[in-house]
């Protein structure tokens, strides 16, 4: 198997990138996501659809579209194969999302009677099934991913969702700063990367768009450094998840600036009691939490939050993955990039 150092060229490749391609697609779906944002607007009604990584993505996005007065419902794929929505009696918005648009619980989605429901994708690849099948689709600047565990692919896929939100009104200024902004200094990282050796299982948790946050970076240590974590909501994390709190435990715990700067305290609290590594990555611009050990991050709210948390945290995810496994970091063994 390879060294760490050449199975991580691919992945560093799409890291290097991303900013600079999530920034130019902004500005290359524009018209299209105008188009989607009227029927959004038109319909009042958003589904949004995907499988793996990308229903992460939605779960991040599902709160800010329904701050913007949407009804919105982010729907894992399989369940919605095996428990359709009914057919809606007018119209309603689908957006699909899916890197590469051929996943086999996308296209089987696609397979169903459309009916009234209006589908739109959000992918890389412009000749999969998804970009062919729906009406319209948003197509990242940049092409495929190529590394297995996703990085460029979700801040893309994000970039793309932020396009529809400013078509609907909802200024993405932040997020596009938080783009051009430089990657964060390795020492930033370090010390969280350092907290967590001894971890031999972790937990993510936040609320609001940083709920969708604590999901992706779940499973991208799980893909990357092969250790059991888990994402929560950050109700759901106290309601029961509380009594495996112990020893040996990281709990990495996520907040902005937004609906959801208030409340993190008790979590980490317990979890720091009970003996957990706590740690806080902070873009709420509120002093520390008294708890835990905290990285603060500039202030941010919504999709820039959710943004500048999930490329920090790449870095954090690449160096716990770096210390738990000897060779192939990156290299998956027991899964694919595209499940069909």
């Amino acid at each position: 198997m390879a060294s760490n150092e050449e199975s991580l060229v691919p992945m560093r490749a799409e890291m290097a990138r991303q900013r600079a391609d999530a920034l130019d697609t902004f500005d290359a779906v524009a018209a299209t996501a105008r188009i989607i944002a009227d029927r959004i607007r038109s319909t009042g009604t958003l589904f949004l659809y995907g499988i793996g990584g990308s229903h992460h993505v939605n779960r991040i996005l599902e709160p800010l579209y329904l701050d913007a007065g949407i009804d919105t419902r982010a729907i894992v794929a399989s369940d919605a194969l095996l428990a359709p929505t009914p057919d809606p009696k007018a119209a309603r918005v689908a957006l699909i999302t899916s890197q590469s648009g051929r996943s086999g619980e996308i296209v089987a989605l696609l397979e169903r009677t459309a009916g009234l429901e209006e589908r739109f994708g959000i992918t890389l690849e412009s000749d999969g099934p998804l970009a062919r099948r729906t009406q319209a689709s948003l197509v990242a600047v940049g092409g495929s991913e190529l590394a297995f565990a996703a990085s460029r692919s979700i801040i893309l896929s994000l970039a793309m969702h932020g396009a529809i939100l400013e078509a609907l009104g909802q200024s993405q200024g932040a997020a596009r700063d938080v783009l051009r902004a430089a990657p964060p200094a390795a020492a930033e990282c370090a010390w969280i990367v350092a907290a967590l050796h001894d971890c031999d299982a972790m937990v993510f948790a936040g609320r609001h768009v940083m709920r969708g946050v604590a999901e992706s970076e779940s499973l991208s240590m799980m893909e990357l450094a092969r250790v059991t974590t888990l994402g929560f909501e950050g109700g759901q994390f106290r309601h029961g998840p509380f009594e495996a709190l112990r020893r040996g435990l990281g709990v990495v715990l996520l907040r902005s600036a937004g609906p959801d700067a208030h409340g993190i305290e008790e979590l980490a609290q317990v979890a720091s009691d009970s003996g957990c590594v706590t740690v806080i990555l902070d873009s709420s611009g509120l002093a520390p939490v008294p708890a835990g050990r905290t990285q603060q991050l500039p202030p941010a709210t919504g999709l820039a939050a959710a943004l500048q948390s999930l490329l920090f945290l790449q870095e954090v995810n690449v160096g716990v993955a770096l210390q738990r496994i000897p060779q192939g970091v990156g290299t998956p063994l027991r899964t694919s990039k595209v499940t069909v």
